[in-house]
Parts: C-alpha cells; structure tokens; sequence
C-alpha cells in the first residue's frame, strides 16, 4: 500500500509539478537559456573586437569569398554593432562591453549631421540611444538631439512623409517600410527636448504608411514613391521577389514599427494595424515549421529558397513587445516568438565559436535581386536576436504579466 501510494504521489508531482510552477509565475517557464545565449555572444563578438581594432571599418557581413565585408560609419548599418555591444553590457554587467559599446557609439557620433539618410534611428539611437538609456551619459543626449533634427528634415510638409531615397526608378519621393523603424528615435527626441513637431512628424509618417503600404491583406509593399500633396504616384518592392510580393524582413520591419506607435501614442489603430500585419505573418501558409521566414513569403522557388534569419529576429523582437498589448492573443505572439527564438539559437542558424566571421547568426538575405549579401549573416540580425533574447528574459522577470 505504501509503494501504491508512493508512486501515485510521484506520478501527481510529474504531472502537476510544471502545472503549479506556470501557476505562480503566470507563464510557462522559460525554454531559452539567455545567460547561455549570451554568454556564447561575448565569446564571438569578443573575438569581433579584436578584428576590429579600427573604428572606421564597421562589420557588417561577409563576401561572396567568405572574407569580413566592413562598411564605414555613413552606412546605414553602422549603429548595429555598437547596439549589439550595449546589449552585451545591459545583460553581462561587465564593463569591458560598457568600453568597447561607448567606443563604437561615439565612432558614429558624427552622423548626426548626415541629412541624406533616412536612418538615423538605426545609425544613432540603437548604439548612444541604448548607451544613454543605460548609463545617462549626457555626452550623448545633444547628439541624439541634433541626430533628430538631422533626421525630420527629411520630410517636407507638402508630402507628409520622410523620404527614404533620393531617387527610385525616376522617383524623387520614394518611402520604403524600413522608415517605420526609425519613428522611434524621433519619438525619444520629442520627450526629450519637448519639441511637439517631432512627434507629429512620427503621427504624420505612420498614417501615410498605413494609409498607403498595405494591401488588402496585410501585407507590405516596400517602396511607395509619391507627389506633392501625398498623392501615391507608384508602389515597388526594390528588395522583395515582385512588386506585388511579400518581402519578410519588409513585413518585420512594419509589425515592429506599428508596435512602436502603439507604445509611443496608446492609439488603438496602431495596436490593431500590428496585429493584422502579425497575423499575416505568422498564418501565411509558406511560413516555415521553424518560423524563420524565406527572403520573400512569395519567393518562386519556394522550399528551394534561402532563409532570412534578420527578418526572423525583427519579428521575434517585436512580437516580445506586441504580446504584451495582445490579451489573449498574446499567447500565440508569444509562442511564435519564443519558437522563432528557439530556431535562431540553434545549430540551423547559430554560428559556432570562431566562424561566420564571428557574427552570431547564419543564413540572412539582404538584397537577393541585385544578389547583394545573400545567406550570410547580417550585423542587425545580431542586434536584434539580443534584443529579442533581452525581452524574453524581461517577460520571465515581471510578476505582473500574464499569458
């Protein structure tokens, strides 16, 4: 009678022992080991540093031959690797990262002058405005502020939009989806300094997006080219399979900007545009079992087609943010982002220690039409898997929220 009653006990603690464990936290226990992930990160981007001793070259992802591909710190990508270093340094606490982050921030200060880019939020507020949220190291904040302005001046009121390029197939007034993500910079200059044009400009851009980008089923295009008085002259996908397909890190790229605009405004069409642009992620039908996207939803050769594991990792990222404004819908961002997360950390995606010219993540597609970085790593593929492994944890860390 004792061993029956003894076997019964451990069967009921088997069964209802991670049932009582999800109970008092509200979710299920963590799955992804982010003291891991990380710890394997400052390995790799250790041995990235010491590759890079010169702060002009920034690393951004590997030839065709397999040799490092660096960018200077004009390209749009030079924020990403000092980001990455932030991200090191908020999760580690150590502060060799703090060092080698306030470095490679200060290597790009100089861009808050560039008015001939629009993406500047990605240049400047992913490295000094991590370091700033961070340290509150108040040598940053003035050149996050004119970064800002350098930035709004790439909208001209007759438009009502930032313009992206300065031309796009005898377009002068192309906007590309990628905008969306640099809203959240101006949205932090607009608190910072009080300046209220600022964020009008954000409430301005975001409607004409999502007036103007998406088609009937949720779905983005890349490039949408207009005339004074915002009227739409054209609708491309420069990076995508086809105008009319559905390019992955576009649809990414939106998910997380209307995320954003949501959290910056509380107004509920930015939280519902985001929902429908995750529904029609996460439900298209070519979206594979692993949950890391091909380059394009539509792409012809589909399942012969590459991966593009920065679009798996942006929307990771945000569907970690999304979940939390979601209800009972949440659930299912989350468990989608935690599979995607679980799929970037594994050998299919992860590099290992010493390759991949030491970039974390392997198989992203920048620009398969022009044949521009395709299945390499990416250096925002890297930023945002941190990111995205950051919010997970933070998610596990706070009692108060629930799935």
């Amino acid at each position: 009678m004792r061993k029956k009653f003894s076997f019964l006990l451990l069967l009921l603690l088997l069964v209802a022992g991670p049932l009582l464990a999800q109970s008092r936290v509200g979710r299920p226990a963590p799955s992804i080991n982010v003291a891991k992930e990380f710890a394997l990160a400052a390995k790799q981007y250790d041995r990235m540093l010491r590759t890079h001793p010169d702060t002009k070259q920034f690393p951004q992802s590997s030839k065709p031959d397999g040799s490092i591909n660096n960018r200077d710190a004009s390209w749009w990508c030079s924020g990403f690797f000092g980001g990455s270093l932030w991200y090191l340094f908020e999760q580690t606490k150590d502060p060799k990262w703090k060092t080698a982050a306030d470095k490679w921030s200060m290597a790009v200060a100089g861009q808050q002058h560039n008015t001939e880019t629009h993406d500047l939020g990605f240049m400047l507020y992913c490295p000094l405005g991590n370091g700033y949220r961070l340290t509150k190291n108040e040598t940053y904040r003035p050149i996050l502020l004119t970064g800002a302005q350098s930035l709004a001046t790439r909208l001209r009121p007759e438009y009502g939009v930032i313009r992206s390029w300065n031309e796009f197939k005898g377009y002068n007034y192309p906007v590309i989806i990628d905008n969306m993500m640099n809203l959240e910079f101006l949205f932090w200059a607009a608190k910072a300094s009080g300046d209220k044009k600022l964020y009008n400009l954000c409430i301005s851009h975001a409607d004409s997006t999502l007036k103007n980008h998406f088609r009937s089923d949720h779905s983005s295009y890349h490039v949408v080219c207009y005339e004074p008085g915002g009227k739409v002259l054209a609708r491309h996908t420069a990076q995508g399979a086809a105008d009319g397909s559905a390019w992955a890190r576009g649809q990414a790229w939106g998910l997380y900007g209307f995320t954003v605009m949501y959290r910056e405004t509380k107004d509920p069409k930015y939280l519902a545009h985001a929902r429908r642009i995750a529904n029609f992620y996460l439900k298209h039908p070519n979206l594979p079992v692993d949950k890391i996207p091909y380059w394009d939803f539509n792409a012809p050769g589909i399942p012969n087609e590459e991966r593009d594991a920065s679009a798996g990792a942006v929307a990771a990222s945000g569907l970690l943010e999304l979940c939390t404004y979601s209800g009972k819908e949440g659930k299912a961002y989350y468990e989608a982002a935690v599979a995607m997360l679980t799929s970037l950390s594994s050998p299919a995606y992860r590099a290992k220690l010493g390759e991949n010219n030491h970039f974390l993540l392997k198989h992203s597609v920048g620009n398969k039409p022009a044949n521009s970085e395709v299945d390499v790593p990416l250096v925002y593929a890297d930023y945002y898997y941190l990111e995205a492994l950051l919010r997970y944890e933070a998610l596990h860390k706070q009692p108060a929220y629930r799935l």
